[in-house]
Parts: structure tokens; C-alpha cells; sequence
């Protein structure tokens, strides 16, 4: 009896591994076929897995754009683009490379793009997909004057000296927004998901010369919200208002030629105008709030001491808060005009080149942007990486601590007002509920507009911060897509501000975009800067 018991036994334990076994062989295929849908493939490939929490539950919309951007082929792919605009540095609205790459780029992946828009050449709107929410994301991609360097050298080297370079990182920027835009149209194909999406190619942010004219063409008119993107030496977010507003302003005088030596009484020198309104500007400083800015450079003094100069210019930025900033430029106005009064030359013109209000950032769609930058996490960063890092901070005589390692918790306003910079993403701030990624492309401790940072956003520690931008941008282009009621708290706040905070415009009528003011500048260096062009 035992043997006849142990048999059976035998028999039934061999059923089961042969149903078993039989089971493997047909989920065998079904597992190959799954691991080879794109965006379901695991292992090296994917070299920046995003840092999940394990409560948080990612739809497959999220899933497929983690990791589709993160897929070793798109990181390279974007930063190549990104280290090729880097290395074009084209001044504002001279971007003809870089605006035209990044054009194309979207166009190849089935954007429809308008070129040459509210009356400058290099900008362009690329747009996907129809109907609502129409969601946008903004792009950056001119260089700086005068920061030529080469790219990861942690000591100061001119790639060509006193060319421009990309000291503010606007090469990443416009490429963040491409690569985002590119992974929420495939997420929109690859799901049936509804709604359009579009890049706003925003030229001459250095000169805070696009989004003034872009706002005025009505090119914001239909957007439901708005996703910006920077590149810093950290990843997170903030809203509220920050920043100043700001006048961008060349004053011309108008004077009359003489013998400098023979007859100078005979001449009224437009160069001692232009140097008398600055003293006087320079009086005004000690009757600003500290938080307030005012500064300027000479265009334009003559062309020989030996001649009164009879034409000179100069370049004024007037920066303030959005409801003090025309009375102080009307002050700075009247220094000019006295200047013009001292020196009996004429005050011939003055010339607005834009105008911008300061950042007012959309609490709510900045919440829905830092739950997705948790969801991504902070790049990892390799040895070379964070040794380059350290050379450069040792360089600069900044804090000795590598690349950044957590993401930053979301930024509330300050509770006071400090001024600083300014942005003309101000002006779209005010005519659609925006907010701003943060991305990590640059290294704590490089200084902006500095040769430090045209050093640290070439290469791979930009590729990987920018590509952990685009996708914290483009999880939040499908959260809004997929879930109305997030867009309708962002909207039902945007309308609710606005009540106290009307939008108007305060370029003057008449004012056109600048387009001649770097175009010798541009021509300069061009043709000095293209052998160290990236190809491809």
C-alpha cells in the first residue's frame, strides 16, 4: 500500500510540473512581446531611473514618458541638439541656427510649425493635436555677449575670445521644451489622449525682447496654461511674484560737429549729454528702493576725439515693480531731458526696445509641477561629473560640494521684496496661468552670465538635467490633459488674480522688436565661431 500511495503521489507531483512548465512556454511569448513595447523595457538602457516613492501610483501615460525620455537613445539624442545650439551662440534675434533646429526638430516629428512670428524671424510656434485644453511650453535659445568658453574646462578658456556664449543656459532651455513637448505628442498617440500642445520658440529672452510682441500678436490668446522651464544648479518650482519688471530703452542725443581743438565752442557734444544723463541717473540711485535697478551701457560716443561728436546713444534697462516701473522710468526720462537741456544738444530720440512685467506664478500649476519633480528625482550623477563639478566650485571659490542630490522642496514667496532679475515670461504670466521648471544642467556655485556657466552646460551633466526637466514638464502637459479638475483649480485661480491684476501692455504704441540691435555684433563672430560648430 505505501508504494502503490508513493506512486500516485510521484504521478500527481509530475502533473503538476508539467502543467506548470506548459504554462511558461505559453506566457513566454506574451513576456518578450511586452518587454519589447517601447517604453515597457528595462535594464541599462534606461540610465536615469526616476527615484519612485513607493506609494505613488503612475499612470501609464507617465509611465511611457519616464521612461521614453529616459531611454539612453532620447538623453543623447536631446543632448546633442542642446550642445549644438550651445555651440552656435547666437545673440538675440540673430538665433537663425538655433531657432531653425529646434523648428525642424518638431516638424520631423509631426508639428505643424509657424515661422517668423509676431514680427521676428526667429520666432516660431510649433502645434500638435486639436481641440481643448490647449497647453504650452515655452523655449529659450539665445546666447550672451562677451562668455565665449569651452565647454567642461573648469578655468577660464575662451572657445573664441570675446565671443558670445551661453551664459544663462537657454540652449538646454530650448531643447527641455522640444524634447517635453515630443514625449507628451507620443504619449497623445500612443493613449488617443485629446487636446493640443504647443512650443513657443521665444527668441532674445536675454534682451527680453520676444514675449512683449508675442502676448501682442495674440499668440497666448486660446492657451489654458503654461509650462516654462530654466536652467539652474537645482530642480524645483515656486510661485508667486518675483523678479522685476523692467523698460528696455535707448536714449539718442543729437549734437553738432566741431574742431575738438580749433573751434570747440562751434560744436555741442552729443557724448557730454549721454555722459551728464548718466550722472544724473546716478544721483537718482540714492532715492530708489535697494530692491529697484537701474543700468546702462554706451552704444554709441563718436568716432575720433578730435571731432564734437554729433550723435550718441545710450542703453538703459529701468527695473521696478509692475506699479512703480513707468514713474521711475518717466524720472529717468527727465534726466535725459535735462542732460539735453545742460548741453544745448537734442534729446532725438527714445527708443523703447520692450518692456515686461514681473513673474506672477500660478500657485496651483506649480504644486501639480513639483508632485512631478518628486516623481522624477535628481539625475545620477557619475565620478567625472561631480570631479568636474568640484574643480570648478574650487575655481571659483564656491562651496566644495559636487552636484546637487535632492530635488528642492516647493519655493513659497518671499516675505519681502528683493528684486533682482527679470524675465519676460512676466508678460505671459499675465495672460495664462504659467509656472516654471527648475532643472539641474548647471553646476552650484557658476555664476550667471558668466563664463562658469557657458563651461557647465555643454555636456553630459546639461544632457541629464535637461532631459529630467522635460520630463517633469511633460508628466505635467498629461496631468492636465488627463485631469480636468487640476486645470480648473489652475484656472479658477488665474481668473480669481486676475481680478486685482488686469493685464495691460507697457510697450508704447509703435514699439517694434529691435531686430538690428545684434546684428553686427552677430556678424562679428559668426564666421569665427563656425569651425567649433557641433554638426550633428
Amino acid at each position: 500500500m505505501n508504494r502503490i500511495r508513493l506512486r500516485e503521489e510521484t504521478l500527481r507531483a509530475g502533473n503538476r510540473s508539467a502543467r506548470r512548465y506548459l504554462w511558461l512556454l505559453c506566457l513566454a511569448p506574451l513576456a518578450i512581446l511586452l518587454c519589447r513595447l517601447p517604453g515597457l523595457q528595462a535594464g541599462p538602457e534606461n540610465i536615469q531611473s526616476p527615484k519612485k516613492k513607493a506609494a505613488v501610483k503612475v499612470s501609464r501615460e507617465k509611465k511611457f514618458i519616464i521612461d521614453w525620455l529616459g531611454h539612453k537613445e532620447q538623453l543623447e539624442f536631446f543632448g546633442r541638439l542642446s550642445d549644438r545650439i550651445w555651440s552656435y551662440a547666437e545673440l538675440g534675434l540673430q538665433e537663425f541656427k538655433s531657432s531653425r533646429l529646434l523648428a525642424d526638430t518638431l516638424e520631423q516629428e509631426g508639428f505643424t510649425v509657424e515661422r517668423g512670428l509676431a514680427g521676428m524671424p526667429t520666432c516660431f510656434v510649433a502645434s500638435y493635436g486639436r481641440g481643448k485644453p490647449v497647453i504650452g511650453f515655452l523655449g529659450e535659445f539665445d546666447a550672451l555677449p562677451m562668455l565665449s568658453q569651452k565647454g567642461r574646462v573648469p578655468k577660464q578658456d575662451p572657445l573664441v575670445a570675446g565671443a558670445p556664449g551661453h551664459g544663462c543656459g537657454h540652449n538646454t532651455m530650448g531643447t527641455a521644451a522640444v524634447a517635453a513637448a515630443i514625449a507628451t505628442k507620443k504619449a497623445m498617440d500612443r493613449f488617443g489622449l485629446k487636446g493640443t500642445i504647443k512650443v513657443f520658440g521665444s527668441p532674445a529672452e536675454e534682451i527680453l525682447a520676444s514675449r512683449p510682441y508675442m502676448v501682442r500678436a495674440g499668440l497666448f490668446k486660446d492657451v489654458d496654461a503654461v509650462i516654462d522651464n530654466h536652467s539652474s544648479s537645482d530642480f524645483g518650482t515656486a510661485y508667486g511674484v518675483s523678479g522685476n519688471a523692467v523698460i528696455s530703452a535707448i536714449f539718442t542725443f543729437r549734437g553738432k560737429t566741431a574742431h575738438s581743438a580749433g573751434a570747440p565752442w562751434a560744436g555741442r557734444s552729443a557724448l557730454d549729454a549721454v555722459e551728464l544723463m548718466n550722472v544724473a541717473a546716478n544721483y537718482l540711485r540714492e532715492h530708489l528702493n535697494p530692491a529697484h535697478r537701474l543700468h546702462y551701457v554706451i552704444l554709441e560716443g563718436g568716432q575720433a576725439p578730435n571731432v564734437v561728436p554729433d550723435r550718441a546713444s545710450v542703453w538703459y534697462y529701468v527695473r521696478n515693480t509692475d506699479e512703480q516701473l513707468e514713474a521711475m522710468f518717466e524720472r529717468v526720462v527727465n534726466c535725459a531731458r535735462a542732460a539735453a537741456l545742460a548741453t544745448d544738444t537734442e534729446l532725438a530720440e527714445v527708443r523703447v526696445l520692450s518692456a515686461t512685467h514681473q513673474f506672477h506664478g500660478n500657485r496651483n500649476l506649480a504644486e501639480l509641477i513639483q508632485k512631478n519633480i518628486e516623481l522624477v528625482g535628481m539625475p545620477d550623477w557619475e565620478a567625472e561629473e561631480e570631479e568636474f563639478a568640484r574643480a570648478l566650485q574650487q575655481e571659483l571659490k564656491s562651496e566644495v560640494k559636487g552636484l546637487p542630490k535632492e530635488v528642492k522642496p516647493l519655493r513659497e514667496p518671499r516675505d519681502s521684496f528683493i528684486g533682482g532679475g527679470s524675465t519676460d515670461v512676466g508678460e505671459v504670466t499675465l495672460v495664462a496661468p504659467t509656472a516654471t521648471v527648475r532643472f539641474p544642467s548647471n553646476v552650484p556655485g557658476a555664476i550667471g552670465h558668466h563664463w562658469s556657466t557657458v563651461a557647465s552646460v555643454y555636456g553630459s551633466i546639461a544632457w541629464k538635467g535637461l532631459n529630467a526637466g522635460a520630463r517633469a514638464m511633460a508628466l505635467t502637459a498629461v496631468d492636465l490633459l488627463t485631469r480636468p479638475e487640476e486645470l480648473k483649480k489652475i484656472r479658477s485661480e488665474f481668473e480669481e488674480y486676475m481680478k486685482t491684476h488686469s493685464y495691460k501692455s507697457f510697450l508704447p504704441p509703435g514699439a517694434t522688436p529691435p531686430l538690428e540691435l545684434n546684428q553686427a555684433l552677430m556678424e562679428k563672430w559668426r564666421s569665427l565661431l563656425e569651425p567649433h560648430e557641433i554638426k550633428n
